[in-house]
């Protein structure tokens, strides 16, 4: 059997910051952040709450749009850079936030990635028959590890939460079709948190030198983001024998407006194909796939039998494209 997303949700916090509130913390412009990223603003999550929080209210959606009990879960499995804790797994708080009382689950660390692993990985265990409704959820506080003096990072991060119900799908037609998956370890070179793990644990020194906040190449990043999801999505539609103007919507990984650009025009495909919302939330970095999925559901962009395609870059570096058959009208 196929699994199928069968119900969508998110989470996005109230407070905004703007490019012009960046302006007053950083050296730089709305105009030079806009241009360079797509930006206008992101989200950004209350000091005292953690990712949990955002991944409860994302799974509630899903739980209230399906009309059905946390008790009917399975298996949860979180997406995330940003645990609530190292330990236990961010999964542990949603599932007792829920009240999830017959399901287990687990945190994936698949950096930008991290949704489409995780999503994935939950295929298989409704494949497999062993599972009948699993709660894939992609979440992260990166306002939390970002340092917001700066201006290479500070602009480009938010915070958010997206969740998807998967169930084995009506018919064999529809659902996860396919999906293409990589993982290259030289990339962490380029794209990383230093210190906080067993390799560097926290110090005086590991803190007073910045090094639990996120370090990016930004070059090496865009042109590794580019040809690396240009390559996937290609193959991906190649394996299937689809085309460019088969696929109704694809939904990329909101990193930059100029990697999403690029990446659509090489592999064929109209601006009204592509999913875009980086400009209201910046780069959520687990969450950008399962929000933007979400938003494209509720202004009715997707309907059933349409092909859509996912691609995600992240740290890692991990990348990898996804192809599936939508069910819900």
């Amino acid at each position: 059997m196929r699994a199928s997303i069968t119900a969508v949700g998110h989470y996005i916090p109230e407070k905004i910051l703007t490019n012009k509130d960046l302006e007053r913390i950083v050296d730089t412009s709305d105009e030079w952040i806009r241009t360079r990223t797509g930006i206008r603003e992101r989200r950004i999550l209350d000091a005292d709450k953690g990712t949990s929080y955002m991944a409860v209210a994302a799974a509630k959606m899903v739980l209230r749009q399906k009309n059905i009990s946390a008790a009917e879960i399975d298996l949860i499995i979180v997406a995330t850079t940003t645990p609530d804790m190292t330990v236990p797994p961010t999964a542990a708080f949603v599932q007792k936030e829920l009240k999830a009382v017959n399901c287990w689950g687990f945190d994936l660390n698949g950096a930008c990635s991290g949704f489409l692993f995780a999503l994935a990985t939950g295929a298989q265990f409704i494949e497999s028959g062993r599972h009948r409704k699993v709660l894939v959820i992609g979440a992260d506080k990166m306002s939390a590890i970002v340092d917001y003096q700066d201006r290479n990072t500070c602009i480009l991060f938010g915070d958010a939460a997206g969740a998807v119900l998967l169930e084995p799908a009506r018919n064999e037609d529809l659902g996860i079709r396919d999906y293409i998956l990589h993982l290259d370890g030289s990339g962490s070179e380029y794209l990383r948190i230093a210190a906080g793990g067993s390799l560097l644990p926290t110090t005086l020194e590991t803190v007073a030198n910045k090094m639990h906040y996120l370090y990016q190449d930004g070059k090496t990043v865009f042109k590794f983001a580019v040809n690396g999801m240009t390559e996937v999505v290609a193959e991906i539609l190649e394996n299937n024998g689809l085309k460019g103007g088969d696929i109704k919507l694809f939904i990329p990984h909101q990193a930059n407006f100029r990697i999403i650009d690029a990446v659509a025009k090489k592999v064929g495909l109209r601006p009204d194909q592509v999913m875009l919302n980086i400009e209201k939330y910046g780069n959520t970095t687990a969450a950008t796939i399962p929000l933007a999925m979400s938003e494209a559901y509720q202004q009715r962009l997707m309907h059933t039998n349409d092909w859509i395609v996912m691609a995600a870059f992240g740290a890692g570096f991990t990348w990898g494209s996804l192809l599936l058959r939508w069910e819900m009208d």
